[in-house]
């Protein structure tokens, strides 16, 4: 569930009375208008979360009196900002588009997607014999991407790839997922500073916070990059970012419009 402006139902009437017990004074009449947004950003600021004034589950858990140490806070976007000399809502437009919501499965593991192609690729690299593979695994093995399941079907995907290629090959499983918040591929893992896969994955089990470390990382290893979002370009942000499909997605007029709409937040 996500409820942000012009929202409207039931679950923004709950929302709204779950503020208003923690001190808000909106009215309960089921429309996420200015007010509940105003005190949405509220409630998400005493908490330490990224104000966005975007009710999903990372903030429904504060109202219910779950809260998890895991999640992405302010702090941690501030600091992201301050490493790569950025305004605060540039982190945060990246964040509320790149990102998807959510670094963590509801069991706790970190959020993947195995990349079958990306597999097979380094595999190949290696001197495996991956057409037999392909042949027989066509799911976990191939040329062509594909093969998703999403949730925590992508752990199995990733548990049954380690097992068909045995130990020495075991870590180009890890290497072949993308990890977190913002999808990081494993193999980008010496570029980044860590010590080998394994470590690589361990951090992004640690936090969304490690997470965005990994994001960072791979901001400021790529002059390019990081140059396109110093200077707003989103085309070239989102095509360097996503890849040249990143038109279909319309990820550059979704990050100008995070942007403005941060910017009027700021204001």
């Amino acid at each position: 569930m996500v409820l942000k402006m012009d929202s409207h139902g039931s679950e923004v009437a709950e929302l709204q009375r779950l503020l208003n017990k923690r001190g808000a004074k909106i009215s309960v009449d089921g429309w996420f208008g200015v007010s509940t947004q105003s005190a949405v950003i509220e409630l998400q600021r005493e908490a330490g979360l990224v104000a966005d004034g975007i009710a999903g589950t990372k903030t429904m858990a504060v109202l219910v009196g779950k809260p998890s140490v895991r999640v992405l806070r302010e702090a941690d976007l501030q600091a992201a900002a301050d490493r790569l000399e950025l305004p605060l809502i540039s982190v945060k437009t990246v964040n509320s588009v790149e990102s998807n919501g959510c670094g963590f499965l509801p069991d706790g593991r970190t959020v993947i997607l195995f990349e079958r192609h990306v597999f097979y690729q380094r595999l190949k690299a290696k001197g495996a014999d991956v057409d037999t593979l392909a042949a027989r695994f066509p799911n976990l093995c191939n040329p062509k991407r594909g093969g998703y399941t999403g949730g925590a079907g992508e752990w199995a995907r990733l548990r049954n790839a380690r097992l068909i290629i045995g130990e020495a090959f075991a870590d180009i499983a890890y290497e072949a997922c993308s990890w977190g918040l913002f999808q990081i591929m494993g193999y980008h893992w010496e570029s980044l500073g860590y010590t080998n896969s394994a470590q690589f994955v361990e951090k992004m089990s640690q936090s969304e916070g490690a997470q965005l470390d990994a994001f960072v990382a791979f901001i400021e290893a790529d002059a390019a990059l990081h140059k396109a979002l110093k200077s707003r370009k989103w085309a070239e942000f989102a095509k360097l970012y996503n890849g040249p499909a990143y038109k279909e997605n319309l990820y550059d007029a979704k990050l100008a419009q995070a942007y403005e709409r941060f910017e009027r937040l700021a204001a």
